[in-house]
């Protein structure tokens, strides 16, 4: 069997945007054309207060494309694999490794990125197709380029973890 396209879109959520995000529009552009070459897509939603199951904020981006075989996984904490099902969802669609994305870059992408790793799935992080907020500490623009060269300098012995621009990914599919 080929191995499968899959992409995990990470929090594209209208809650989680309700939260000035840098480069939205063109963010969301790069996550559909991946959507739209890829196989099989995992949607990752995050869950708290604001962000109850079955309110607007809790849905994704009316922009998002959505195929109709898509998964769906909610999750409670900044790290995807953090008790939910997405480990168990992976294995029983024989998914060993994915493309990534979505937001928030310095949290939840980045978490769910490292845990991955660690748990042996081969990931190739979408360089232009992640988002987040200026921090106190660092504007949007610095935090997105810096977790980009930690993710790209990661040490994972034995495992993948690379990081391509939406266009690199889609001419290797």
């Amino acid at each position: 069997m080929p191995v499968q396209r899959v992409l995990m879109v990470i929090d594209m959520q209208n809650g989680v945007f309700e939260a000035p995000r840098i480069n939205r529009e063109i963010c969301t552009t790069r996550i559909n054309q991946l959507i739209n070459t890829a196989d099989k897509v995992i949607f990752i939603q995050h869950t708290e207060k604001g962000l109850e199951k079955g309110t607007v904020a809790f849905e994704l981006l009316p922009e998002l494309l959505q195929p109709i075989d898509s998964l769906y996984v909610t999750k409670t904490a900044c790290d995807a694999f953090y008790r939910t099902e997405l480990d168990e969802v992976l294995n029983r669609h024989q998914i060993s490794e994915f493309v990534v994305c979505g937001c928030a870059t310095d949290y939840c992408v980045d978490a769910t990125i490292k845990n991955g790793a660690s748990r042996g799935y081969a990931m190739t992080v979408a360089l232009d197709a992640h988002t987040t907020a200026n921090r106190p500490a660092a504007l949007a623009e610095v935090l997105i380029e810096h977790y980009n060269d930690v993710w790209r300098n990661f040490t994972i012995p034995g495992n993948t973890l690379q990081v391509k621009s939406t266009a690199d990914i889609l001419s290797e599919w």
